[in-house]
C-alpha cells in the first residue's frame, strides 16, 4: 500500500516541480519536491494504518469461506478459550496454512495511477516546450508610430524589443511591446522589426551614431545590440524618404556599487572594555543585483607609544550572511590571537565586492578604530593656560636614524666604499633635518635640505627601504608643519616657537640638539659606528623631553585695530575707492548653451531662422555628465535641426536649455542710489546747503 501511494504522488510531485521551475528557478523546484516528498509520506503513512488486525479479519473472512467466519478466533488466546473454540481454532490454523497470505494484499490502483501519470507527463512536456518570457519567436505588437501611410514608402506596422540584461544580474530576459525601455548596463537589446510594404534596406538610426543594419527573417527584420550607454534612435524604413519617424530611447542603468554600513558598534571610536578579549563588529552590505559572498576585513594595528609605535596590517577573509542583495559580515577578532594589546588601537575596514561581470565593484566601508588606553595616565596640573600633550608625537624619527644606521654597518661588508659612503651621508642628511626641525624650539632657525651625493649618480629616495620619520624634503615654515597645533589653534606668548618650552626642557633639548650635530658629523665623513653614541644619547635626551615636555597655550582675546573714532558720523568719503565693479557677461562652461537661449527668445538677439547647432550638440555631448537628462536635450537638438520653423520645438528646446544651464552663484544686490531726500541729507553732513 506504501508503494501505491508513492506511485499516485510521484507523477503530482514532479509536475508542481516543473511549474515551480517554469515560473521561478530551480530553487523552487527542489523545495517543492522536497515539501511534496514529505506529504506523500505522511499520507501513504496514514492510508498504510488502515490495514490493521480488524481489516485482516474482515478480509478473511469475506474471502475465506472455509474459515467459517471465525477467522478472529485465529488472533484470540488459547487460554481465554473454551473446550470447542480451542478445537475450531486448530481446525482454522490447519486450513489457513494452505493458502498464502499475498492472495489478501490490496489491489493496486491502476486505473488512477495511469490517469495520474498520463496527466503528469503532459504538465511537465507543456511546461519544458512552453516559451518562456525572452525565449523562442518573440510576438509582435501593434506600431504605436502612427505615421500616416504614404503609397510606395514602407512604415512600421508591428514591434517587438527583447531586453536580455547580463547573467550576473540574475533578471530574466523579457519582452516589450514598446521601442522604448530601461535596461542595465551590458544588456544585449533585439529589435524585431515587420513593414508595410515589405522594406529593402530598413536601418536603425541613432541620433550622433552609425547606422545599425537590419537582417531580414522571413517577414520580419531583426538587429541586436549591447547596450553600453543611453541613446535616442529612430526606426528608418525607407532610407530617409517619406516621413520622419518618431524618436525612441534606451536608458542603461549603470550597476550602482555596494553600500556598506556599520551597525555595530554605533560610533567610530570605541574603548575596550573591562576584561574584553575579543571583538565582533557588525557589518551590513547592499547592493542591487547582489554582494559577493566573500569579503576582505583590512586589519591595522598601531602598537606602543611615542618612539616604540609599530604598525602592522593584514587582511582576513570573511564569509556574508543573509541574501545575496543585503549580506551581513560579523568577523571576530581574538585578541591574542592578533596581538593587540594595551597601549594600541585596532583599525577595522570592511572590503566587499558585488557580483557585476567582468570587472566587479569593490567599495571600501567605514573604519572602526578599537581603542586600548594605557594603563599610565597622563599627568594634569592646575595649570591657568590649557596643557597639550600632542607635542611628543612630533619627535619621532631619531630612532628609525639610529635603526638605518646599524643596518648600514652590518652591510658594509657587501657595499662598495663609494656606496657605503654615500648610505651614510643620506642618513647624516636626514639627521640634519631632524636638528634643524628641533633647533626651531631653541630659537634657531631651520636649514635648508642637505645636497644628495653625486658620486656614483645613487640618490637616497623616500622608497629606499627606510622610514625618513615623515619629513618632508624641503624646507617647511615651522615644525611639525602642516600639523602645527600651535599655529593653528594656540597663542603663543611670543613670535617664536621656543617660547611654548620652560626653560628646563629647552635645556634639555639643547643637549640631544648638541649631540645630533655631532652624529651628523660623523655619518657625513662616512663614519656611522662613530655616530651611534652620539645617536643614543640624543635618543635618551629627546626621551626625557617626552616626559617632560608640555605646550602652555595662554587664554588672550582677540587683537582687533583701534578704531578711528575722529572719522564717525562725519560724512567724509576722502580717501576711499570706489566699490563699483565693472559688468562682464560670464559664460564659463554653459558658453554655447547660454547663445542657443538667447537665440531662441524673444529679445533683440533672437533669431528666427535655422540656428547653428552644431556646437550646441557638441557642448550636450561633452556635458552630458552634468544635464539632468541628456537625452532629453539631444532629441530637441534633433528636432529643432529637422524642422527650424516648428515653434514648439525650439520652445521645448529653449525650456530644456534653461534647466541644463548652471545656476548662477548668488551675490549682493547693488545698492540704489540716493533720492531727493537722501541727497539732502548727505549734502547737510558734508557742510552744503540741504
Amino acid at each position: 500500500m506504501l508503494a501505491d501511494s508513492l506511485a499516485l504522488a510521484i507523477p503530482l510531485i514532479l509536475a508542481l516541480a516543473a511549474i515551480g521551475w517554469r515560473l521561478s528557478d530551480m530553487v523552487a523546484a527542489v523545495v517543492i519536491v522536497v515539501i511534496g516528498s514529505a506529504i506523500a509520506m505522511l499520507v501513504a503513512r496514514h492510508r498504510a494504518q488502515r490495514y490493521d488486525q480488524r481489516w485482516l479479519v474482515r478480509a478473511l473472512d469475506a474471502n475465506r469461506p472455509d474459515l467459517e467466519d471465525s477467522a478472529d478466533l485465529l488472533f484470540a488466546d488459547p487460554a481465554m478459550l473454551g473446550p470447542l473454540e480451542r478445537l475450531q481454532q486448530a481446525r482454522l490454523a490447519d486450513r489457513i496454512d494452505g493458502d498464502s497470505p499475498q492472495s489478501l494484499n490490496p489491489d493496486w490502483s491502476r486505473r488512477l495511477i495511469l490517469i495520474l501519470w498520463i496527466a503528469g507527463l503532459i504538465v511537465i512536456g507543456l511546461v519544458l516546450f512552453w516559451p518562456r518570457p525572452g525565449h523562442g519567436p518573440p510576438t509582435l505588437a501593434p506600431s504605436t508610430e502612427a505615421l500616416p501611410a504614404t503609397p510606395g514608402i514602407p512604415r512600421l506596422v508591428a514591434q517587438n524589443l527583447r531586453i536580455i540584461p547580463p547573467a550576473y544580474t540574475g533578471l530574466p530576459p523579457r519582452d516589450s511591446a514598446s521601442l522604448d525601455a530601461r535596461a542595465p548596463i551590458g544588456s544585449r537589446i533585439e529589435w524585431t522589426l515587420r513593414f508595410d510594404p515589405q522594406a529593402t534596406v530598413p536601418a536603425i538610426q541613432p541620433v550622433g551614431g552609425a547606422r545599425l543594419a537590419l537582417r531580414r527573417d522571413g517577414a520580419n527584420w531583426i538587429a541586436s545590440r549591447l547596450l553600453d550607454a543611453s541613446f535616442l534612435y529612430r526606426v528608418d524604413p525607407a532610407s530617409g524618404r517619406g516621413p520622419t519617424p518618431p524618436l525612441h530611447r534606451i536608458d542603461a542603468i549603470a550597476d550602482s556599487p555596494p553600500q556598506v554600513r556599520a551597525i555595530s558598534p554605533a560610533a567610530s571610536l570605541t574603548m575596550v572594555a573591562q576584561g574584553q578579549r575579543s571583538w565582533s563588529p557588525v557589518f551590513t552590505a547592499t547592493d542591487d543585483y547582489g554582494v559577493a559572498a566573500t569579503a576582505r576585513l583590512r586589519v591595522t594595528l598601531a602598537i606602543g607609544e611615542g618612539e616604540n609605535v609599530t604598525f602592522s596590517e593584514r587582511e582576513i577573509a570573511l564569509s556574508g550572511s543573509g541574501p545575496a542583495r543585503d549580506r551581513r559580515f560579523t568577523p571576530r577578532l581574538d585578541f591574542s590571537a592578533l596581538g593587540f594589546g594595551a597601549g594600541g588601537d585596532m583599525v577595522v575596514q570592511l572590503i566587499v565586492r558585488d557580483t557585476r561581470q567582468p570587472v566587479a565593484n569593490e567599495v571600501r566601508g567605514p573604519s572602526l578604530i578599537l581603542r586600548w588606553p594605557s594603563p599610565k595616565q597622563p599627568e594634569s596640573s592646575g595649570l591657568q593656560g590649557m596643557v597639550n600633550t600632542t607635542l611628543p608625537a612630533y619627535f619621532r624619527s631619531q630612532r628609525q636614524i639610529i635603526i638605518d644606521a646599524e643596518t648600514l654597518i652590518k652591510q658594509k661588508r657587501r657595499l662598495a666604499a663609494d656606496r657605503y659612503l654615500a648610505r651614510s651621508a643620506s642618513i647624516g642628511g636626514d639627521e640634519q633635518i631632524l636638528r634643524g626641525r628641533y633647533s626651531q624650539f631653541l630659537g634657531g632657525e631651520e636649514e635648508g635640505t642637505p645636497e644628495p651625493p653625486t658620486n656614483d649618480g645613487e640618490q637616497h629616495s623616500d622608497d629606499d627601504g627606510h622610514d625618513h620619520g615623515g619629513l618632508p624634503r624641503q624646507p617647511a615654515p615651522g615644525f611639525g608643519a602642516p600639523e602645527d597645533v600651535l599655529a593653528d589653534f594656540g597663542h603663543p606668548h611670543d613670535d617664536s616657537p621656543a617660547s611654548s618650552l620652560d626653560p628646563e626642557t629647552r635645556a634639555i633639548l639643547k643637549k640631544a640638539v648638541d649631540e645630533m650635530w655631532q652624529s651628523e658629523l660623523q655619518l657625513k665623513q662616512g663614519h656611522p659606528d662613530l655616530a651611534l653614541p652620539y645617536a643614543y644619547r640624543a635618543l635618551r635626551f629627546i626621551k626625557e623631553v617626552q616626559q617632560a615636555t608640555r605646550i602652555f597655550l595662554s587664554r588672550v582675546g582677540p587683537e582687533l585695530p583701534p578704531i578711528d573714532a575722529s572719522r564717525r558720523m562725519t560724512g567724509k568719503r576722502e580717501g576711499l575707492a570706489s566699490r563699483v565693479l565693472g559688468i562682464a557677461p560670464v559664460e564659463g562652461r554653459d558658453g554655447p548653451a547660454a547663445a542657443a537661449w538667447r537665440a531662441l527668445g524673444d529679445g533683440p538677439g533672437a533669431i528666427r531662422g535655422p540656428i547653428a547647432l552644431d556646437a550646441l550638440d557638441r557642448w550636450a555631448r561633452g556635458q552630458a555628465a552634468h544635464l539632468p537628462d541628456p537625452l532629453a536635450l539631444s532629441g530637441a537638438i534633433d528636432a529643432v535641426r529637422r524642422d527650424p520653423a516648428c515653434v514648439a520645438c525650439r520652445a521645448k528646446l529653449r525650456a530644456l536649455l534653461w534647466t541644463a544651464m548652471a545656476r548662477p552663484p548668488a551675490h549682493l544686490t547693488r545698492r540704489q542710489p540716493a533720492d531727493a531726500s537722501g541727497a539732502r541729507y548727505l549734502g547737510a553732513m558734508g557742510g552744503g546747503t540741504p
